[in-house]
């Protein structure tokens, strides 16, 4: 077996630092801390240069850096978002746990995959961990990996502070060196008897090697033997695999009322990365999903204000390419007005299409082009709004005024990808009509553009049709050219009604 262990040693400021305001590049990283009971449990590097540290009471903290940011840590905040990186994980295997998960005092910081039956599908190990790191880059956690013949093994080792000699174990006799030089306080039972145990000279786990087993049972517990036993693979270590849920739902609780859609998009990018884990967990693309803004009550205009806003964003194709996802949405949040400041965010998603992944082919090829042309009326349609984005399609009927037809691109796209056989060739017409056909002059019969007599090149093409909707046509088209040399389509018409002489109709590119 080998397993693979993803230790986030930051995730609880991380995961409190995405709901901040952004902040711009001048500005520097700022000073955070978390508090928990009127007590510093974590602080950042910023926060530990001005001599913030674990420990240390609020009011310390506050005199030594006033202008530090202090967050309430949340233990929930901290699962969903090691819940992203256990969606992520799962699109290289099933078997994908949390550590610690039998410990409800302790919030599990660390995800395990076995991998073993994945290694040929990925092509070994050094592969499959370069994607699997490229997968976690947009959740933005600092992550420490390790990999090595024992569950409990490759935990420990990505645990490690400092890992001179790396966190990768080939074999139990190598994952058994590296343990060697791990410090007791790794281990569950270890923090607890850490006083005790730094007393009588035991740092690490090789102190521990050659003491006797029921000496040490009795003074700190059978559970410390235990994690060592599972650690070096002389006991089973059962595992129970998480699942994925079928609905997307995360929320991320902003740390200031976000006032404008900039912010709020600020926020609902590390949602959407996350929704983006949860779709590659199931290798499916995302068809459809909605944003929940929860505004602030004090601050509503008046009853009418909702307490909530819903934004729904629709695909034409689905995708979970989390740039062009972002793009719709800032496109659509652009034009959103809101109806009050924003607390909390919520995004959900529930439609999805389950299939292939795309080709990731070399040269750009038919199916490419139309994807790209798919997402460029995507972005036009989040701008200016789906009505204002329109295209021509064909209609069976002759005259040219009545041969096409506007409609939405966004149907047009859809009922492309149905196989329709190709139009029959005829006779060759310009792409570019104009909106109403313009009277040409004569000269002895000959029509006239700019003053300049037409060269008939081709023709007659007799077109008489519309009698069922009284709008009779009957005309003589001809390709002409221009004394500058371009080819205009011009007609004679046959019935007075419709007026006498030649009419130019369209020109060609």
């Amino acid at each position: 077996m080998l397993w693979v262990a993803l230790h986030l040693p930051l995730l609880s400021l991380e995961s409190f630092a995405t709901t901040l305001a952004p902040l711009g590049e001048e500005a520097g990283p700022a000073p955070i801390a978390l508090v928990d009971a009127h007590h510093i449990v974590s602080a950042n590097d910023s926060a530990q240069s001005l001599g913030v540290k674990s420990g240390l009471k609020r009011a310390t903290a506050l005199a030594l850096a006033p202008h530090i940011v202090l967050g309430q840590a949340d233990a929930l905040r901290d699962l969903q978002a090691i819940t992203a990186v256990a969606h992520a994980a799962l699109a290289f295997t099933p078997s994908v746990t949390l550590e610690p998960a039998g410990d409800p005092q302790a919030a599990p910081h660390t995800v395990l995959l076995e991998v073993h039956s994945s290694l040929r599908y990925f092509g070994g190990k050094r592969p499959l961990l370069r994607r699997l790191q490229s997968q976690l880059r947009p959740l933005g956690h600092r992550v420490h990996c390790a990999t090595a013949p024992t569950a409990q093994g490759a935990a420990l080792l990505a645990r490690l502070p400092e890992a001179p000699e790396g966190r990768h174990a080939v074999d139990l006799a190598a994952l058994n060196r590296l343990l060697d030089a791990a410090p007791v306080w790794l281990l569950g039972p270890g923090r607890e008897h850490w006083e005790a145990l730094q007393g009588m000279g035991l740092h690490c786990l090789s102190d521990l090697q050659g003491l006797p087993r029921s000496g040490l049972a009795r003074r700190f517990g059978e559970p410390l033997l235990a994690e060592i036993d599972r650690a070096r693979g002389l006991q089973p270590d059962p595992r129970t695999w998480i699942s994925l849920p079928d609905r997307f739902e995360s929320r991320l609780e902003l740390f200031a009322r976000a006032d404008t859609t900039e912010q709020v998009l600020h926020g609902a990018a590390i949602l959407l990365a996350r929704l983006v884990a949860w779709a590659g967990a199931q290798h499916a693309q995302v068809r459809r999903f909605t944003l929940h803004m929860q505004h602030e009550p004090r601050h509503r205009r008046d009853t009418a204000t909702p307490a909530d806003s819903t934004l729904e964003i629709a695909l034409a194709e689905p995708s979970r390419d989390i740039a062009h996802l972002l793009v719709l949405l800032r496109e659509r949040l652009a034009r959103l007005q809101l109806a009050a400041p924003t607390l909390e965010l919520r995004l959900s998603c529930a439609d999805i299409a389950r299939g292939a992944p795309p080709n990731g082919e070399l040269f750009p090829t038919a199916k490419s082009e139309r994807e790209g042309l798919i997402r460029l009326v995507e972005r036009l349609q989040a701008r200016l709004g789906h009505e204002q984005v329109q295209r021509l399609s064909l209609v069976e009927d002759h005259r040219p005024e009545c041969a096409t037809a506007v409609e939405r691109a966004e149907a047009s796209l859809r009922a492309s990808r149905v196989a329709r056989p190709p139009p029959p060739a005829g006779p060759r017409r310009p792409v570019w009509l104009l909106a109403e056909p313009e009277l040409l002059h004569e000269r002895q019969l000959r029509p006239l553009l700019e003053g300049q007599p037409l060269q008939l090149l081709c023709g007659p093409e007799r077109i008489e049709t519309g009698w069922w909707d009284a709008a009779l046509a009957e005309r003589d088209y001809f390709i002409a050219q221009a004394g500058d040399g371009a080819l205009v389509w011009i007609y004679r018409a046959r019935l007075p009604s419709a007026g006498q002489g030649w009419f130019l109709q369209g020109r060609f590119g």
